[in-house]
C-alpha cells in the first residue's frame, strides 16, 4: 500500500502544479480518481476469484461501479461547462472519499 499511496499523492500534487503552470496557455489540468469500478481486469486474472466476489462491496452502495457511471465526469471536464475548473481531483468512489 505504501507504493500505491505515494503514487496517488504524487499524481494529485503533479496535477495541481501542472494546472498552475499551463493555465496561461489555455490548458486546464484535472484528475479523476475512481474507486472500485468493474473492468475486464477483475474476472480475467487481475484479482483472485475470492477477491472478485467481494470487489466493491465496501463502497457505500455495496457494489462496484460500472464504467458508464464514471464516464459523465470525463464528459463534464471536456465540456465548456468546466471552463472554470482547474487543478481539481474528482473522486468517483462510491462514497469512500479520495483521502
Amino acid at each position: 500500500m505504501l507504493d500505491y499511496a505515494t503514487t496517488k499523492a504524487g499524481i494529485v500534487a503533479y496535477t495541481k502544479a501542472l494546472a498552475k503552470q499551463v493555465i496561461k496557455k489555455g490548458i486546464r489540468a484535472n484528475v479523476v480518481a475512481p474507486g472500485p469500478f468493474w473492468t475486464v481486469l477483475q474476472p480475467s486474472g487481475g484479482q483472485p476469484d475470492e477477491k472478485v466476489e467481494q470487489f466493491g462491496k465496501d463502497s457505500d452502495f455495496g457494489r462496484p461501479s460500472q464504467p458508464v457511471e464514471l464516464a459523465p465526469v470525463y464528459v463534464l471536464l471536456a465540456s465548456r461547462e468546466a471552463s472554470f475548473i482547474n487543478g481539481e481531483v474528482y473522486g468517483v468512489t462510491g462514497g469512500k472519499g479520495i483521502a
